[in-house]
């Protein structure tokens, strides 16, 4: 669980300036988050890990240009969301790859029917019913983390929720 704002605001301060516990701080608090993200986008375990580790090196590389006002998690998210939707995309274009079949951490049991349909739906949509639904954004900070209008967002959970609606009927 991420720590408080106070203390997260901390360890960016001292990741910042160089500090090897606080980055592992950060890592602690905001790894199991960022994996989730990911693996609930692509569904892979392996390749979730893969991209939550690439979102977090890319955050440590940007951390220069963080705005320390700013809450870390949700920059960590957007960025971890962008690529496995980059990754989901990809592997569309090359569909002869099967997906490894790992547990979600945290998973319970009633969500396989779930996730099996949430892999039908476009990245896109699949993204936004992560972020809203699972780890629990409003549509607002969604737009804000996607870069998005929220008209979008919106259109995009509608779209989604519509479909999975349709096909566990």
């Amino acid at each position: 669980m991420a720590g408080s704002g106070r203390d997260e605001r901390a360890w960016v301060r001292g990741a910042q300036a160089g500090s090897v516990s606080d980055l592992e701080a950060l890592f602690r608090a905001h790894w199991p988050r960022a994996y989730r993200a990911a693996y609930l986008v692509v569904h892979d375990g392996a390749a979730a890990e893969d991209i939550a580790q690439e979102a977090f090196l890319a955050a440590v590389r940007s951390l220069d240009r963080f705005d320390r006002k700013r809450p870390f998690g949700p920059w960590l998210h957007r960025i971890a969301v962008n690529r496995a939707i980059d990754w989901a995309r990809a592997r569309s274009l090359r569909p002869e790859a099967q997906p490894v079949d790992a547990a979600a951490p945290q998973r319970a049991e009633h969500d396989d029917e779930l996730l099996r349909e949430l892999s039908s739906l476009s990245p896109e949509q699949r993204a936004v019913i992560v972020l809203r639904y699972l780890l629990e954004y409003t549509p607002g900070e969604i737009a804000e983390l996607l870069e998005l209008p929220r008209g979008t967002v919106n259109s995009r959970l509608r779209r989604g929720l519509d479909s999975l609606k349709e096909r566990l009927e």
